[in-house]
């Protein structure tokens, strides 16, 4: 049996990683990661300004990251983004899917969430939200495949939630004296899409070297009011919500060797939030 050391296994030396969504909450994390784990990185977004700062960021730890704007929406912008990486570092090992429209409840965004009934939802708001997240991510990981048929090898890590497991506690939304806000049923029904995308690629490219599986983030902090992280903190069995860099380890994971003898599952960090 070839015996190795463990901490050799979440080395990412020689290996190129694509990221979407990098210039996002975690996103900036995920990229980071991987830059510090020895990938080289292509730190992926819409807002090109932003994943240009964070590749820039990341350059300036002595780290190798490349900034490329990428609409996961459109077949022709996630080829072109495939065939940057092939251009510049000749392979594509590592694609991490964290791309997404996510109505988040922090202070730049919480005001924004009062109109997210279900009986009055928008229909161009779900179709929006299909788009990015299912239909973007079947884009993305479809262009990143072909190489990675090419070399016969690669790993695909795809980002869900919580809400695809269970569905969303409206209460923990609303807070005394305010009007009443909601978790919209687009972003219940694409993260779980997420989790069957990742079970059929996986199942797809058996024998195929490639690896798909999901990582399943509970909720984040990012300067949420108290009452939010009062109610969101009640339903968690450790009592509070992750701090911003509490992914990282499971990305790695699933990204790196270490998880080698893992394909078509979902790793869940939510500090016990779907236990009970």
């Amino acid at each position: 049996m070839n015996m190795s050391n463990v901490m050799e296994k979440f080395s990412m030396v020689g290996s190129v990683a694509v990221v979407t969504g990098a210039a996002g909450l975690l996103g900036q994390q995920f990229s980071r990661t991987l830059a510090q784990a020895g990938a080289k990185v292509l730190v992926a977004d819409l807002n090109g300004d932003a994943a240009q700062a964070q590749a820039d960021s990341i350059r300036a730890e002595g780290l190798s990251a490349v900034a490329c704007r990428v609409n996961v929406t459109d077949p022709q912008s996630t080829k072109a983004m495939v065939k940057k990486t092939i251009d510049l570092f000749g392979r594509l090992d590592v694609l991490v899917n964290s791309a997404a429209l996510d109505p988040k409840f922090d202070p730049q965004n919480r005001s924004a969430q009062s109109a997210n009934t279900f009986e009055n939802y928008p229909l161009q708001a779900w179709r929006d939200t299909l788009d990015v997240n299912l239909t973007g991510m079947f884009l993305v990981s479809q262009a990143a495949v072909t190489p990675m048929l090419v070399q016969e090898r690669g790993v695909i890590v795809n980002i869900s939630s919580i809400y695809g497991l269970v569905g969303p506690d409206q209460g923990i939304y609303s807070i005394l004296g305010e009007r009443e806000k909601f978790k919209p049923v687009d972003y219940s029904v694409t993260k779980a899409g997420v989790l069957g995308l990742t079970r059929y690629l996986a199942a797809y490219y058996a024998g195929k070297n490639i690896r798909v599986n999901a990582l399943t983030p509970g909720g984040v902090y990012n300067e949420h009011d108290e009452g939010f992280v009062k109610n969101y903190s009640a339903r968690a069995v450790m009592g509070r919500m992750a701090e911003i860099d509490e992914m990282n380890g499971a990305m790695l994971f699933l990204a790196s060797n270490a998880s080698s003898y893992m394909t078509g599952a979902n790793l869940i960090v939510d500090g016990g939030w779907t236990a009970w």
